[in-house]
């Protein structure tokens, strides 16, 4: 943990600047940060090449997303949620459609609190499960004061249409631009019923510069979502997914 604390003050401004060019995004992105994509010559096996920032991603030990294993069992704290209802900006940033917060939505883990910053979709999902990944995957990023982040995964499949996720996406810019959402949105309706389930692992960013500062919490339980929602990310975003890295010497708990 002291290793992922010093990298975590070291990188802390760097970090929030690139996640304004990233899924990880509320800041304004930095100069000329160098262009990275799923695919081609910028793509995933590029990304540790493009700066020195960027070189973890190649290099790194700790690096999401990764297979979730069955895991150790453990008790793991609570995740205590304080989010509320909001009329969210929704940003298409190139690289996903992102959701940016307010001040003010929290949750607490373990007598930690962190800020919930944004949230994030990808196609399919990044983690997978016994080597199947699922339709697409949200994610939660939060930040603590010192720097610390911590992010919720939680798996969607095909089923139900999700209130919440269909606005966003009625919502969301066909090209790079942002809009706001027309009512206020509850973040916490796209979690399941049942959150107590889930994995937990240290790890990375998933996008450049892929910096290994991030606690991940991966819910067990799946949410549905109308597979028509999920068309229409597709046609924005026909694939926004890492490749599964390397688990190596890595502990993954799972309440």
């Amino acid at each position: 943990m002291n290793r992922r604390r010093l990298l975590t003050g070291l990188i802390a401004c760097p970090a929030c600047a690139a996640f304004g060019n990233t899924a990880f995004a509320q800041q304004a992105k930095p100069k000329q940060a160098p262009h990275w994509s799923y695919e081609g010559n910028t793509g995933p096996q590029a990304w540790g090449k493009m700066d020195s920032a960027s070189r973890v991603c190649s290099a790194g030990s700790q690096q999401s997303p990764i297979d979730l294993p069955t895991g150790i069992r453990a008790e793991l704290p609570t995740i205590r949620m304080g989010w509320k209802p909001e009329a969210f900006t929704v940003v298409n940033n190139g690289h996903t459609i992102q959701c940016n917060a307010a001040p003010g939505n929290t949750v607490e883990v373990g007598g930690a609190r962190y800020e919930l910053l944004q949230f994030h979709f990808h196609t399919p999902s990044e983690h997978a499960v016994a080597g199947k990944r699922t339709a697409m995957e949200v994610h939660f990023v939060h930040k603590a004061p010192d720097g610390t982040l911590a992010v919720l995964g939680v798996l969607m499949v095909a089923g139900a249409a999700n209130p919440a996720f269909k606005a966003v996406m009625a919502t969301a810019p066909a090209k790079k631009g942002e809009a706001k959402l027309a009512s206020p949105l509850d973040p916490a309706a796209m979690l399941p019923a049942d959150r107590r389930g889930a994995w937990r692992y240290e790890g990375s960013l998933t996008t450049p510069p892929c910096s290994e500062v991030v606690n991940w919490y991966v819910l067990e339980q799946t949410i549905a979502v109308d597979q028509a929602d999920i068309d229409a990310f597709r046609k924005l975003f026909p694939m926004n997914a890492r490749p599964l890295q390397a688990l190596n010497r890595r502990f993954v708990l799972r309440s």
